[in-house]
């Protein structure tokens, strides 16, 4: 009997895109196949370093070199106070692959077009530079310019969670990995302009990401609610959240695939 294809969707979240890695580290001890990934945003980067071929205790590893310092530089440009060039160096030197079409695992990353709004989804050719269009923060990196002269923006700005992207690929079974879902208690009250603006996008893009629960089989939200997307020296906490959210679903991800691949049988 050929088995249902199983597509992964792991949202964007900035640093709490660290939990995605504990999700695929119980994955990988319990034998769950992953078939496809979709990633945005940060889901882009731990999901395309999976791809790669990577075990997931060798992508957490290597996340613990990662800081904000070595991720972006200045960009001395109108269109973004920084540039994520220095991310694209990073991944070149510490990803196994950095061609699309050189992966274990079929995997695509989503960005945005800034003038279009629409979903631009990248699946061959240049792995870094697809990540880092998907993880350009508008207003913070500036949009990369693509080979059809699209300025590319963070595709969490159309899609958080990127079920769309994944199904397209072939997924028949999906599991999405939602790290915005939790929210968010640290803030209390703010009290400054900046202090709303960014919590009033924060809520945004949750509720966004939770409007995009019903495209996927099964929803992994790890309890990261306490914890911030800037807090990259947290990356254990963030990965035990991970860990501890998959293996409370784990049950329920067997007896999904069981199920799918019982009705096709049928």
């Amino acid at each position: 009997m050929e088995r249902k294809k199983i597509g992964l969707a792991l949202s964007g979240g900035a640093a709490r895109g660290f939990a995605h890695l504990g999700v695929l580290k119980v994955f990988e001890e319990n034998n769950i196949p992953i078939d496809l990934i979709a990633g945005t945003s940060a889901g882009s980067f731990a999901g395309g370093a999976y791809a790669c071929g990577m075990k997931a205790a060798e992508v957490i590893e290597m996340a613990r070199e990662i800081t904000w310092l070595g991720m972006a530089g200045f960009s001395y440009s109108p269109k973004g106070f920084l540039s994520n060039a220095p991310m694209g160096n990073f991944i070149k030197k510490r990803f196994p692959f950095t061609k699309f079409e050189d992966l274990k695992i079929p995997f695509a990353a989503v960005a945005c077009d800034l003038e279009t709004g629409e979903e631009v989804v990248r699946s061959t050719g240049d792995l870094p530079f697809a990540i880092r269009a998907s993880c350009a923060i508008p207003g913070v990196f500036m949009p990369l310019e693509d080979e059809h002269a699209r300025r590319l923006i963070d595709g969490g700005v159309v899609a958080p969670i990127p079920t769309s992207a994944v199904r397209k690929m072939g997924a028949e079974t999906i599991i999405a990995v939602d790290v915005l879902a939790p929210g968010a208690t640290y803030w209390g009250r703010p009290s400054t302009l900046l202090g709303i603006t960014f919590q009033s996008a924060m809520m945004l893009l949750r509720a966004a990401s939770i409007n995009q629960h019903y495209h996927a089989d099964l929803v992994i939200i790890p309890k990261i609610a306490h914890l911030r997307p800037d807090e990259i020296g947290k990356l254990d906490e963030f990965v035990k959240a991970g860990e501890e959210a998959a293996l409370e679903k784990l049950d329920e991800i067997t007896a999904l695939i069981e199920e799918k691949n019982s009705n096709s049988a049928g």
